[in-house]
């Protein structure tokens, strides 16, 4: 069985990251979401192993220092990280993994992981970008100009990842991923098997 991929979808704040992988795994059944782990406590309803793996801040820490996180961070006091373990599991078994992720965590996993897949969401215009991050509703004026300001260093960042995907709108973004995983399962390097078994 062939091992699972590790497909990581990032952009700058306001590319509809979020959006964009909710769809993609509603229509794509075969694709396992990364769970992340957090130090935060759950919330109303949360599951441990569902919507996230809970630990204390000592356990996480632990692990940490064992490498046992592919990437993670301190986000105001809460530790958010992703599990090696979890993620190497879901691939050994034939699973593809979808980590939807900031830029700087996806640098970390594309160091630990290297032979991941790494998609960069782009906006089709900075225009479109401010007026999304306004149809939020969400940012203050000096957060708004904040991340404005941001979004052309984070966005030249793109140019480290395999492959930049426009977010024009949801669906044909989703269709362009879908194609790209379509293409990294047919790489020569992944089919050895295929070959191996027409051998006389």
């Amino acid at each position: 069985m062939a091992r699972g991929l590790l497909i990581t979808v990032s952009g700058a704040s306001g590319t509809g990251k979020g959006a964009v992988c909710g769809r993609l795994l509603e229509t794509t059944p075969e694709l396992t979401y990364s769970i992340s782990a957090t130090t935060r406590t759950p919330r109303g309803g949360e599951v441990d192993g569902r919507e996230y793996f809970f630990f204390d801040r000592e356990h996480f820490r632990e692990k940490i220092e064992r490498g046992e996180f592919l990437e993670y961070a301190d986000v105001f006091g809460n530790y958010y990280g992703t599990l090696r373990s979890y993620v190497d599991g879901q691939r050994d078994a034939g699973r593809d993994v979808l980590l939807e992720i900031d830029i700087q965590g996806a640098l970390q996993v594309k160091a630990a992981c290297p032979e991941g897949i790494f998609i960069f969401l782009l906006p089709p215009s900075l225009e479109e970008l401010k007026r999304r991050i306004i149809g939020r509703g969400t940012e203050s004026e000096e957060s708004l100009a904040r991340r404005l300001s941001a979004a052309p260093s984070e966005i030249d960042v793109g140019r480290r990842y395999d492959y930049a995907v426009v977010n024009d709108t949801i669906d044909r973004a989703v269709e362009r991923i879908k194609a790209i995983i379509v293409a990294e399962h047919c790489r020569v390097e992944r089919s050895a098997e295929l070959f191996d078994a027409l051998k006389i």
